[in-house]
């Protein structure tokens, strides 16, 4: 959501927050663009320490912050934010629930945050997130709108 400068519905959509340490760090690494660094300054009051994480999560080979969101969502009632394909694998193998940015973009249309969820859908894949035609057409037909 970074990427489409709409933070904001996160914060509307969710109770309370949590990026573990090691989001901040990974991120951080690759932080060479403006959208990057701001959402990186944005996550950062939102940081908690990393945590052990278990061997079951372990074994899908994930990235640090990925490992991380997932071993802080098994110990709490917490959803995850991720939009790797392979994380939301392992969540999913553990019953972690999950939410990618078009779930998050599609909320926030049925919630009344935003007037339309095509544009937003639209901006994120020109940002180059993979989302297929069809999944696309389908999510748009969801709430009321036609891709």
């Amino acid at each position: 959501m970074g990427k489409l400068d709409r933070l904001d519905l996160i914060l509307q959509l969710a109770p309370q927050l949590i990026v573990p340490a090691a989001v901040i760090q990974e991120v951080s690494a690759g932080a060479s663009d403006t959208a990057t660094r701001k959402t990186v300054d944005w996550a950062a009051r939102f940081v908690m320490p990393d945590l052990v994480v278990p061997a079951s999560v372990q074994s899908w080979d994930l990235g640090a912050g990925e490992s991380q969101f997932l071993a802080h969502c098994l110990s709490t009632t917490h959803i995850a934010i991720l939009d790797d394909g392979a994380a939301r694998a392992a969540a999913k193998a553990h019953r972690v629930q999950h939410i990618g940015s078009l779930g998050i973009i599609l909320r926030a249309k049925v919630n009344g945050l935003i007037p339309a969820a095509r544009p937003l859908v639209q901006q994120l894949v020109a940002s180059g997130s993979y989302l297929s035609a069809s999944l696309v057409t389908a999510a748009l037909h969801k709430v009321g709108e036609v891709y």
